[in-house]
């Protein structure tokens, strides 16, 4: 085995371990992100009436 197939070997595991922890990074950015964009949200208004339920009321028989 020559040298430069040894250091072949070795570069092409720097850059899969490289691509895994940029991977990884951008993984915890894009999580943390909606993360932020969901607690922004606004909770439902769960006391608000709805707009025009029981307003008419079909009481035929």
């Amino acid at each position: 085995m020559t040298l430069s197939s040894m250091m072949g070997a070795q570069v092409s595991e720097l850059r899969h371990t490289l691509n895994l922890n940029l991977l990884k990074s951008q993984m915890a950015t894009e999580t943390a992100q909606a993360v932020v964009m969901l607690q922004k949200m606004a909770p439902p208004a769960a006391s608000s009436p709805h707009p025009y339920k029981g307003i008419a009321v079909d009481v035929k028989a």
